[in-house]
């Protein structure tokens, strides 16, 4: 291989990988290491990626192998890959699968050909609580009850196992896809939405059935768990964020498939009813009467006999959800997300417990084929008032996230930005962290506002009325992150975020990214320069490099510009 000086690959030691942003070879270097590498910073010049294990067994689970991960590096390195690279990579890579569960005889056992591996496995403390009876120097019978739990160990000691047991079949159910929707459209499932449930399915072999699928908010994950549930025929438990998400899950399913309505059931804090096709909250799932209690509502995992359980974002998946997961392993498992980030760091819990990614497509691939918007995102940076900075100067710590993300002069910026899309086909929301700022910016500007304690008829009649236009601004708190089926919005801007949340950053982006044509979406985020809230939102743009996106840089002068020259030309 000759390496080039030119390139903008630096790979060292440790396994971290330097890319130059400014390098002609920036977006082609970038795109062969998403597949494989976490991106861990991501600065002005120089991006710094890492080549962690899970990052490299997901990869390895989607069918990509050592040499070809080895290949993209040498293709784009300065200098030849350090000796230990190589090793390093390919021993990690190779762990998983190495050891395997597979259903013998109707037994379900632990393999692995390498029998002192296996040895050393039954030796470890943790493991070995959960190995049955040895039935020669390449098995173990399992207790079919620990099958979650002895994955989540595995990924713990570093060898992940390929779950090749199969699956319970579950009760059929005849569901169909229409190619013209109940709503009168043409309706057929996009190349990549059917590529991403073969992935899945795997025509229905054991090496099919459990894994995640990672596509962008807008690019229509819905519609693959609903292919998903024609391709398997069988009854469906759907878990999601909210009662909204919930709503719209029914109707995506009632508009595009031959289900009667019957057949669909909701299961929330308002209806608890259980058909062939259950749709239900993480939230009530989790509720239960005493902080120290049983969950009453878990019995719904076994109440019918479910096919197929479809996780959505399950990037937010709540812990005790995970805990009831680890018990029904039988069935199979389809996670739907826009980013495999957790915030609480249970990445491995997602790997062993619903599967590994599956299937993934970058945002600006799927932007430039037209799937998703176009957008552009801006950091706009403004001062503090000096009226404020002596009171963050001697803030605790903790506090001085707040005082920053609640800079009052955010709100001239937002009045400038509303002046900018004021034009008949914009459609604004306006989103942000706290309370008492979004109230604020409600009622200066007259705006409707949407939060956690709105009703759900209020909330679902205001998306309504901003669905048709007849509302074309939105004030939103946390509650517009999930699963909102917004898809005239074109203008985000961003108050306040939750600290450094790269999950909230994917989920707000998604916001505007519903096709359409004319103008790119835009996406504005505010932050208070020289205070905790530029580390904050450093961390929070992480994702956004992830997926080929790049912020420009604004001071607040540069929007009052802008929002003088569109009055100028709107007059």
């Amino acid at each position: 291989m000759q390496y080039n000086p030119a390139n903008p690959l630096i790979v060292q030691g440790d396994r971290t990988v330097l890319l130059e942003v400014d390098n002609p070879l920036y977006a082609e270097a970038r795109d062969a290491l998403a597949p494989f590498a976490e991106l861990e910073k991501s600065p002005e010049h120089i991006h710094t990626y890492r080549l962690s294990p899970l990052s490299l067994w997901n990869a390895a689970a989607a069918g990509m192998t050592a040499d070809s991960m080895l290949e993209a590096l040498a293709k784009f390195s300065k200098f030849p890959l350090p000796a230990n690279v190589p090793t390093d990579l390919r021993e990690l890579v190779s762990r998983y699968g190495r050891v395997t569960l597979r259903r013998i005889d109707g037994v379900l056992r632990l393999v692995s050909s390498d029998k002192h591996l296996l040895e050393e496995l039954a030796r470890r403390k943790g493991l070995r609580d959960y190995l049955g009876d040895r039935v020669d120097d390449t098995s173990f019978v399992i207790d079919d009850a620990f099958r979650g739990v002895l994955k989540q160990a595995l990924i713990s000691v570093g060898y992940p196992a390929e779950d090749l047991a199969g699956y319970t079949e579950g009760a059929s159910l005849g569901i169909h896809l229409r190619t013209q929707t109940k709503s009168g459209h043409h309706f057929a499932v996009r190349d990549y939405q059917r590529l991403a449930v073969e992935a899945f399915h795997a025509g229905g072999d054991v090496r099919g059935g459990s894994g995640v699928v990672v596509l962008p908010c807008g690019a229509g994950k819905t519609i693959v768990g609903i292919a998903a549930m024609a391709a398997l025929g069988k009854n469906t438990l759907v878990l999601t964020t909210s009662t909204t998400s919930v709503e719209q899950w029914r109707r995506e399913i009632l508009d595009k498939t031959d289900l009667d309505e019957s057949l669909v059931s909701l299961y929330t804090g308002e209806s608890k009813a259980i058909s062939p096709v259950t749709l239900a909250t993480y939230q009530i799932v989790t509720y239960r009467p005493k902080k120290d209690g049983d969950f009453p509502h878990f019995s719904l995992f076994n109440q019918r006999d479910w096919g197929l359980i479809v996780y959505d974002e399950v990037h937010l998946l709540p812990a005790p959800v995970f805990r009831v997961t680890a018990d029904i392993q039988a069935r199979r498992r389809l996670g739907l997300t826009a980013t495999l980030v957790r915030e609480d760091g249970r990445e491995e819990d997602v790997f062993s417990l619903i599967g590994p990614k599956k299937y993934d497509v970058p945002w600006r691939v799927l932007e430039q084929k037209g799937w998703i918007a176009e957008a552009l995102c801006h950091e706009v940076r403004l001062a503090l008032p000096s009226t404020d900075r002596m009171d963050y100067a001697v803030a605790e710590w903790r506090d001085k996230f707040r005082l920053a993300s609640e800079n009052p002069v955010k709100e001239d910026i937002v009045a400038q930005l509303l002046e900018m899309h004021d034009g008949p086909e914009d459609r604004v929301l306006i989103i942000g962290q706290y309370l008492k700022q979004l109230r604020s910016i409600a009622d200066r500007f007259d705006l409707p506002l949407i939060t956690g304690a709105t009703t759900n008829n209020e909330r679902e009649d205001l998306y309504r009325k901003f669905r048709t236009g007849e509302v074309r601004k939105l004030v939103l708190s946390k509650v517009g992150n999930f699963a909102i089926d917004l898809p005239d919005a074109n203008v985000m801007v961003q108050v306040s975020g939750t600290f450094g949340s790269r999950q909230e950053e994917a989920q707000r982006l998604g916001r505007i990214l519903r096709p359409k044509s004319g103008e790119p979406a835009r996406f504005y985020t505010l932050v208070t320069r020289d205070t905790r809230e530029m580390d904050f939102a450093h961390h929070r743009q992480l994702f956004l490099t992830e997926q080929g996106y790049s912020y420009e840089i604004l001071d607040e002068s540069d929007i009052a510009k802008q929002a003088e020259e569109a009055a100028k030309t709107s007059s």
